[in-house]
């Protein structure tokens, strides 16, 4: 339908009243939020009350005639955590096992030829359990082993060094260690390395092994 030009002259009128009304409605907030961002930014910041130190009172906060006190820190902010207070030994008893372990590991690789299985083994006194001994005995007089050792004139120096601790309950202790042999024969002279996991058993400064086997025996 074709407007006349009165009508035609009120629509536009009303269009530009519409547009007019839609910008002021899009600007207002604008400037009220700007307005808003100047207070804020010349509005001066609020005092914070000056403390003593960690864990002070302020004085302000203190009833009157009564003394400031100061909370102490807790362990977690001064990082003075002991994490021996959450395991079943000490430092001491941890540092005592690890002397036993290499002790003993040392010893398992120092033999000669010209020792029998109860002089090889009583090198290991006080180091073993009496049930590891007699295994250990047993292993070492073989037959098989023993007249290699003896034809080669074997001579062994063991050393070794304590990789770390796989695992540990109330009474036992399982290390992971690389035990060197240093070894000399009539054919020559060979070094080599073994890992083994060694347990021990016990608790404080009081240690023996009871189990040693290679330390892939059992890991997937």
């Amino acid at each position: 339908m074709d407007l006349s030009p009165g009508q035609q002259k009120a629509v536009f009128v009303l269009v530009v009243v519409v547009l007019a009304a839609l910008g002021y409605w899009l600007i207002l907030p604008k400037i009220s939020h700007s307005h808003g961002a100047v207070q804020a930014a010349t509005s001066p910041a609020p005092s914070v009350p000056a403390s003593s130190g960690p864990g002070s009172v302020p004085a302000s906060q203190v009833p009157q005639g009564a003394t400031p006190t100061t909370v102490p820190a807790s362990p977690a902010a001064t990082g003075s955590v002991n994490i021996y207070s959450w395991l079943p030994f000490t430092q001491q008893g941890l540092a005592d096992a690890a002397a036993v372990t290499v002790k003993f590991c040392a010893d398992y690789n120092t033999y000669s030829y010209t020792e029998d299985a109860s002089a090889y083994v009583g090198t290991m006194n006080g180091l073993i359990t009496g049930q590891l001994a007699t295994t250990l005995r047993g292993l070492y007089a073989t037959p098989g082993v023993a007249k290699l050792r003896t034809s080669q004139k074997q001579v062994s120096t063991g050393t070794a060094v304590i990789n770390s601790l796989r695992s540990f309950g109330p009474s036992s202790l399982t290390f992971v260690v690389t035990a060197t042999q240093h070894l000399v024969t009539s054919q020559g002279t060979t070094n080599g390395s073994t890992k083994y996991a060694i347990t021990l058993t016990g608790s404080g400064p009081s240690w023996q092994v009871n189990d040693i086997e290679l330390s892939t025996v059992g890991q997937s």
